[in-house]
């Protein structure tokens, strides 16, 4: 008879988001009831290559369910298989996930649960083929994870998106200004499409479909010529006209992928103005998307994950990943999770509702 687990390690893996505090306190508490030691393995798979771990006790939990951010740190930078050192001014990339297996099991874990968006169930897959036992929570307020229904930390982001563009639009009706406004997402237009539908954007432009110039400007113009002499736009960091790429603002190599994207706000408002004489002004929300508390949906979100997670290590159902699938959490293979990234289709609910509302998303159909 196989042994039952003992003692499992927790980290936060990626970029922060509003609900990772929920998830480690929602697999903390029922941990201790049935005896486990739970480590906090800080600032995400840096530590687990550095040997960096605090035990965690319900005290350090308690209260934190609000609290944005994360009590382990975190970083997108620390891929044990994609590790950066600098030697002499250069940078060189090492493989340190012998590193990682040798904490694991100096620490004498049992399993590790590991709270991050697609990078880190990607490292989370490959450690799992190395032999660590690895259970899965999907975040990323980009939502792009497949073999979820909802990623934690898009609602909250959403929200933010949301709440700006009400502000957005009463400044923009003021001034009779167009304004355009640059949302996070990386490759996928989730943030920008749920948060442009919810805050009432004229104009949503999302990678996944690439836009026409000319369509913008005759949407811009149409509603100054007809009385409504403002316009919202709500453009994702990875949107492309149809004829050009994504607009990036350089590279980092310490990152397993290093683009960093960034300016494609800028590029529409100096591309409207250009060609409309219209007014227009920028705004980036950056990094307030990822900050601050989560909304009461991610707070149980969260919670469920980090219930579920934990009852799945204790089952010993490694190699896997919580989802929400309707309204249940349910398990996945990781390995499903990572076959391709979750992408909005042409023909989703969300869009199909937001062309019927009146929105452009820069086509000429959809």
């Amino acid at each position: 008879m196989s042994k039952r687990i003992k003692r499992i390690g927790i980290l936060t893996g990626g970029g922060d988001c509003p609900g990772l505090n929920a998830v480690i306190r929602g697999v903390t508490k029922p941990a201790h009831d049935y005896g486990l030691k739970v480590f906090g393995i800080l600032d995400g798979f840096e530590g687990l290559v550095e040997g960096r771990a605090t035990e965690l006790y319900n005290k350090d939990v308690s209260g934190i369910l609000a609290t944005g951010g994360t009590i382990l740190g975190s970083s997108n930078k620390g891929d044990p298989f994609h590790w950066p050192e600098e030697n002499g001014g250069k940078i060189k990339i090492l493989d340190r996930s012998k590193d990682a297996m040798r904490n694991y099991e100096a620490w004498a874990l049992d399993a590790v649960i590991a709270i991050g968006g697609d990078g880190t169930m990607h490292i989370s897959k490959l450690l799992s083929d190395m032999g660590m036992n690895i259970v899965g929570v999907p975040k990323t307020i980009d939502n792009d994870i497949e073999a979820t229904d909802l990623t934690f930390g898009h609602d909250s982001a959403v929200f933010v998106v949301s709440e700006a563009l009400d502000r957005l639009h009463t400044t923009a009706s003021s001034h009779h200004r167009v304004m355009v406004i640059e949302v996070m997402g990386r490759y996928a237009g989730w943030i920008a499409l749920n948060g442009g539908l919810a805050g009432g954007a004229d104009i949503i432009l999302i990678p996944e479909l690439p836009f026409d110039w000319n369509v913008v400007y005759d949407r811009v113009l149409q509603r100054n010529i007809s009385g409504k002499r403002f316009s919202i736009v709500c453009v994702a960091e990875g949107a492309k006209p149809k004829d050009g790429g994504i607009i990036t603002k350089g590279k980092d190599i310490k990152r397993t992928d290093p683009v960093q994207l960034g300016g494609i706000g800028e590029f529409v408002a100096k591309k409207i103005s250009k060609n409309t004489g219209l007014e227009t002004r920028t705004t980036v929300l950056g990094h307030l998307q990822r900050g601050g508390s989560p909304t009461p949906y991610d707070r149980i979100l969260s919670t469920k994950f980090g219930t579920n997670a934990i009852q799945l290590a204790i089952k010993k159902q490694f190699g896997r990943m919580v989802a929400l699938k309707g309204s249940e959490i349910k398990s996945v293979r990781i390995i499903d999770a990572i076959s391709r990234q979750k992408l909005v289709k042409p023909k989703d609910q969300a869009v199909l509702a937001a062309h019927a509302v009146g929105v452009s998303f820069g086509t000429e159909k959809l």
